[in-house]
């Protein structure tokens, strides 16, 4: 996804202010937004690196209490969001475009869909994919019992509840929002601008600046939740080559050296370079999964595959509404450290995978959109999860075990090494989350950038250049505060900042069903007023049509009868001197002939 790809955006702006038109425009930044993130950032940066122990203390107590209180909100939101992303793809309001009516998509469609695949990769794939279906198997969900073959089926069913349609409904209705006002309504790709519709001209004010802080808050977070996922498992990766990084000033050494790296790429402007760079880290990703399907357990996997996405369908309502408020405290940790856990970080993370997958999808109608968004992603996802946490689980069940005493950071490396050419596949992984730490820290910066400078594709370097370094200095402050259990400020800070944007997401839904609607209603009445046009239109030439066809009838029926009426000119009996028998007719019918003629009659009577 680096730089959002090379191709030339649109700067045209439809209904926006003169004083953000400009700034976007000219990639200026707009300081009621850029300033109070700024300053947040510094005072959570600050705060956390001076006293990290009563961070740690403070994000725990907060993440007790939000779990507590908003767990059940975060579980019923995201399946709303769900549910109404679905309705969205099968509703009649699927075959609105994004973008003019008469518009073509930018890409191909197998290029579309390769650019939905780059965006369901990232490094918490490569961190989860073969530890998650591992702890859920160690330690699963309060309500799975069986044998261990039924919990692990239990646990890659909930691996694919959190990796599959739910983050990318999150995803869909973030990323269409913002392709409707971009695309459609010519407006800048920026967050507040998908909430005109609700809003009107209020999110030209406070409430827009508002909107777009708390954005580019919760990006930050997610862009700093990744990189510091990625710092804790190229460290352990390092550990299997015998380079030993796992403490906070490793964590701290690896995020100064690829932050050096991802501003090297800024400044310079190799935009083209890390496009070649985040392709192949593709390609690397499919080698390593391939060769892992090969070389393991093949069939087993495959066969595993097909029963793991039979089982999360039969399942998937019943996780997706779970709240285990009947399992105590052990039901409320399950879902704090898993499901609310995920469904923050999806929150926060979604206004830059939105604005990525909304950039793409010009000219792409909104049910192409919903599925190909919802169903490409996923279906990756599975096979990912399948393979690599397949693998992980047959160790553990037929192999030589060893895995459930692992960190989730260690499994993936541990697991490799029972494979052959195993050191040459750790150095492919490692590899791997590298180059996803910089290209997720460089399209971040862009993403970061535009929501600072009102929405323009082109944001000043230094800018980029200053998110960058906020994102690496806020990850080392999570690190730095976590301490033994850096995991556990990641997750708390991801579930925080995700609660604010929810309620974004939320007005976005709204937003979004609001306009969709009245277009849809525009084009049915348009529609209506059109078939009534050609009605008429239709009527009227039938009925003229009929009326001639009936009057050349008419004029042929009376030319037949006046033929067959008509005296023979030959005829002696007729009299054929019609002027001299008009005139007579004529003057007879003259009033004074008649009385004249009455008169006579009565006095012959008399005389008689």
């Amino acid at each position: 996804m680096a730089n959002f790809l090379t191709r030339k955006p649109d700067l045209s702006v439809g209904d926006v202010p003169d004083r953000l038109a400009d700034k976007m425009k000219r990639g200026n930044i707009d300081k009621r937004v850029f300033v109070p993130a700024a300053v947040i950032m510094a005072l959570f940066i600050g705060f956390t690196l001076a006293f990290p122990e009563r961070a740690n203390d403070i994000f725990s107590a907060l993440q007790t209490d939000v779990i507590g209180y908003f767990g059940w909100y975060y579980t019923a939101i995201v399946a709303i969001f769900v549910i109404f992303a679905l309705y969205l793809g099968f509703s009649r309001l699927g075959d609105i475009k994004l973008g003019p009516d008469d518009s073509t998509p930018d890409y191909s469609f197998m290029t579309w869909l390769a650019f939905l695949f780059a965006a369901g990769m990232g490094i918490g794939l490569v961190f989860y994919g073969a530890s998650e279906p591992l702890a859920h198997f160690i330690d699963p969900a309060p309500e799975v019992t069986g044998t261990k073959e039924q919990v692990a089926q239990a646990g890659m069913s909930y691996s694919f509840l959190h990796w599959g349609l739910h983050p990318w409904a999150i995803y869909v209705i973030v990323g269409m929002a913002i392709a409707y006002a971009a695309h459609r309504k010519k407006m800048p790709l920026s967050i507040r601008f998908a909430l005109k519709p609700l809003l009107g001209k209020r999110i030209n004010g406070v409430w827009g600046d508002v909107i777009d802080v708390v954005a580019l808050v919760g990006v930050l977070f997610g862009v700093a939740t990744s990189m510091g996922l990625g710092v804790m498992q190229i460290a352990s990766g390092m550990g299997f080559l015998n380079v030993d990084l796992t403490s906070n000033w490793g964590y701290t050494l690896i995020i100064i050296v690829l932050s050096v790296v991802t501003l090297f790429s800024v400044v310079t402007g190799l935009e083209k370079g890390m496009k070649w760079l985040s392709n192949g880290n593709l390609v690397l990703a499919a080698v390593i999964v391939l060769f892992v399907l090969i070389m393991g357990p093949t069939v087993f996997l495959l066969r595993e595959f097909v029963q793991s996405i039979g089982a999360y369908l039969q399942n998937v309502i019943q996780m997706t509404f779970s709240t285990f408020a009947l399992d105590g405290a052990e039901g409320e940790a399950f879902v704090g450290s898993w499901t609310t856990f995920y469904w923050g970080w999806w929150i926060s993370w979604s206004a830059f995978v939105g604005m990525f997958i909304a950039r793409v999808s010009r000219g792409r109608t909104v049910r192409e959109f919903v599925f190909a968004v919802l169903l490409v992603p996923a279906a990756m996802s599975f096979f990912w999860f399948a393979v690599m946490g397949g693998t992980a689980l047959h160790q553990e069940l037929f192999g030589s075990g060893g895995l459930a005493d692992l960190s989730s950071d260690s499994v993936l490396f541990t697991m490799l090494q029972q494979l052959p050419a195993s050191t040459a596949l750790i150095i492919g992984s490692v590899i791997l989350i590298i180059v996803f730490f910089v290209t997720s820290a460089d399209s971040g910066a862009l993403v970061l950038g535009m929501i600072s400078s009102s929405g323009s594709p082109n944001p000043k370097t230094w800018v980029r250049v200053f998110w960058v370094l906020v994102a690496g200095g806020t990850a080392t402050a999570l690190l730095w505060a976590g301490g033994s259990n850096s995991l556990n400020a990641i997750q708390t800070v991801s579930i925080l900042t995700a609660l604010p944007f929810s309620v974004v997401i939320c007005l976005m839904c709204i937003s979004l069903f609001k306009s969709l609607s009245e277009e849809h209603n525009l084009y049915v009445r348009a529609q209506r007023r059109q078939v009534r046009q050609e009605l008429t239109e239709e009527i009227s030439e039938t009925v003229n049509g009929r009326m001639v066809e009936n009057l050349a009838q008419l004029e042929e029926q009376l030319g037949e009868r006046n033929a067959t009426v008509a005296p023979s000119p030959n005829d002696p009996s007729v009299d054929h001197d019609w002027s001299s028998t008009f005139a007579r007719r004529t003057q007879a019918a003259r009033p004074g002939e008649r009385t004249r003629r009455r008169r006579q009659q009565r006095e012959q009577g008399t005389d008689s």
